[in-house]
């Protein structure tokens, strides 16, 4: 798979670091309960579809991407530069 990073083109996976699905918000730091954190970290779901990700190039500009991909074909539909995202634009 190749992912076209916005700031140094087309790219091999290899190059990135996958963080997984970009929808969930982080609890509220130390007002959070343990439940709340949990849920965060460990529960996450495994959708068919398009999918909005996060990946970090490290191995490039070391910037974080949003990648729109369908999680049965691999096919990339968008990449653009995490804090420039439209947050819940995949579901």
């Amino acid at each position: 798979m190749r992912i076209a990073c916005p700031h140094c083109g087309l790219r091999d996976l290899q190059e990135f670091t996958y963080l997984g699905d970009a929808s969930p918000s982080r609890p509220d730091g130390l007002a959070a309960t343990e439940s709340a954190m949990f849920d965060y970290v460990y529960l996450r779901e495994n959708p068919r579809g398009l999918l909005e990700e996060l990946w970090f190039h490290n191995a490039g500009c070391r910037a974080w991407l949003a990648v729109c991909r369908d999680t049965l074909t691999h096919t990339i539909q968008s990449v653009v530069p995490a804090n420039k995202r439209k947050k819940g634009a995949a579901a």
